[in-house]
């Protein structure tokens, strides 16, 4: 079935059109109908499936119509996500996918000066896009009425659970009307989100779209085992054969993600990074740049591998493999998206062979292994050879120094 055979507005199979969607995935094909129905919908995919278009194209449909019949102004759908980088994407493809109808769609979220949000809100919108702690500050002054909500969605809800949103869900959910319909997304399910869910939803159409293998099948996902300190020539020599790829790095922590900037940048290897400790401008600039191709490496916390939808990442690096086992279906899930292929190339040291055992756990099968014999592995280590040896005594100088640190916290 192709999108022009939908009973949407012709504006939206317009704007579809444009944007190249012809056909719908199965969690947009299977959401769709029930959602322009009016049903309440709980929905958990994988992420790269098409989850946003699902609802986005029957919520714009839906409020694209029913202003036709002159209702009284009003916020009248809520799209609550977990990230700020989230939520501007979101309300992109809303305003892409709403182009020329009567919806207005816009974005609120905290780490920037509330006042020109509030000046855009005075001026109506009908779709907001919003975090949680921004939209109760302003909830609280009393700059957005919640009382004529007719659509409440909620994105990513195993992550809003994972960052501690939960008390704001049910304390929103008393400013907004019981008659409403609700659309619940999660790439997950787990008893918790469920008790979420359905304390939230009114006899929802369940839909779950769980291949056998989490990761999709257009991402090429392998393991090389690299110990910890070696990483660094590894990522060097991948980024030196691969110099027209676009990468994104994950690492473990925001200490690290500029230490492995630095280390690059030692062997003249231009990158960006991306975590908490950043300031919001300079996440957008830098999501910006790396979107538009005008950097090709971006190294990352996991605060980048939920939901963000980056195109053409050609590889995803797990330089650290992550905490949570699921986090490595997100991750590497930043590539191979919609019909393009892509390539996830994982390093794994001695320390963390109990970690990639729970991920293959997770996933029910063992990874690939890319298999680097001894000669191969000593090579690698010789390519930075005039720098080795110095780059070596600062990284073990700042280990010696941070250890140092942590016996003199305790005593």
């Amino acid at each position: 079935m192709r999108f022009e055979s939908y009973n949407i507005a012709e504006e939206i199979k317009r704007n579809l059109d444009e944007l190249g969607l012809k056909r719908p995935t199965d969690i947009q094909f299977k959401s769709i109908p029930p959602i322009l129905k009016g049903e309440d919908v709980l929905a958990i995919a994988q992420t790269g499936t098409g989850k946003t278009a699902a609802f986005v194209i029957p919520a714009v449909h839906l409020l694209h119509v029913r202003k036709r019949s002159a209702r009284s102004g009003g916020i009248k759908c809520v799209v609550m996500v977990p990230t700020r980088e989230l939520a501007l994407q979101i309300t992109e493809v809303f305003q892409k996918i709403g182009q020329h109808t009567r919806v207005s769609t816009f974005c609120v979220f905290g780490g920037v000066e509330q006042g020109p949000q509030i000046a855009r809100l005075q001026q109506g919108i009908d779709i907001l896009v919003t975090t949680p702690g921004r939209m109760f500050d302003l909830v609280s002054q009393g700059h957005i009425q919640l009382d004529k909500v007719e659509i409440l969605i909620l994105d990513e809800a195993d992550r809003m659970l994972d960052l501690g949103f939960i008390k704001d869900i049910r304390d929103m959910i008393r400013f907004l009307p019981r008659k409403r319909q609700t659309l619940f997304f999660s790439a997950t399910i787990n008893p918790k989100i469920k008790k979420l869910a359905y304390s939230l939803v009114n006899k929802p159409v369940r839909i779950q779209i769980s291949p056998k293998d989490p990761v999709a099948k257009n991402v090429r996902h392998a393991v090389a085992f690299i110990e910890m300190d070696d990483k660094r020539f590894f990522l060097e020599r991948l980024v030196r054969e691969y110099p027209d790829k676009k990468i994104l790095v994950f690492v473990r922590t925001k200490v690290r993600a500029e230490r492995v900037a630095n280390a690059m940048k030692r062997v003249g290897i231009e990158s960006r990074t991306i975590h908490g400790d950043k300031d919001q401008r300079d996440r957008l600039d830098v999501l910006q740049g790396f979107r538009e191709g005008a950097v090709r490496m971006l190294i990352a916390t996991d605060v980048s591998a939920r939901g963000i939808d980056i195109p053409n990442v050609d590889m995803v690096v797990n330089y650290d493999l992550p905490d949570v086992a699921e986090n490595y279906v997100h991750r590497v899930g930043r590539t191979g998206r919609g019909r393009q292929k892509g390539d996830a190339l994982s390093f794994c040291s001695t320390e963390e062979r109990e970690m990639l055992g729970q991920i293959e756990d997770f996933l029910g099968k063992t990874i690939s292994i890319l298999e680097i014999d001894k000669g191969e592995y000593s090579e690698t280590l010789k390519m930075t050879e005039d720098v080795g040896d110095k780059w070596r005594d600062v990284m073990q100088e700042i280990e010696a120094s941070e250890d140092w640190m942590k016996k003199k916290k305790k005593k």
